[in-house]
């Protein structure tokens, strides 16, 4: 599944369906998709997802053995959150909706 951010300030984000609900539940939301956040709620949700992901970094990586046997590096949560914050802060700064479908 893919999850699609949208906002009026901003260009579309396309995320996984599993990033996208983990990052919808760090921004203290269902995970409910279809969904929106409100323009005056927006600021909060990304103070949220932000605080959320700082946190985040300070725990070191679970030690996982299929990482281990495919020797890709992961995909920090902070880089992956890193569109949605700049779409949140762009229609924060606008005053705009966000949703997702």
């Amino acid at each position: 599944m893919l999850v699609t951010f949208s906002t009026d300030a901003h260009g579309d984000i396309i995320m996984f369906g599993e990033v996208a609900l983990t990052m919808l539940k760090m921004m203290g939301h269902s995970k409910t998709v279809p969904g929106a956040i409100l323009a005056k709620d927006v600021p909060e949700a990304l103070s949220r997802l932000k605080a959320a992901i700082s946190s985040e970094e300070d725990v070191p990586p679970a030690n996982n053995e299929r990482e281990k046997e495919e020797q890709e590096p992961a995909v920090s949560m902070a880089s992956r959150a890193l569109p949605l914050i700049e779409l949140l802060t762009a229609a924060a700064e606008a005053e705009c909706n966000v949703m997702w479908k």
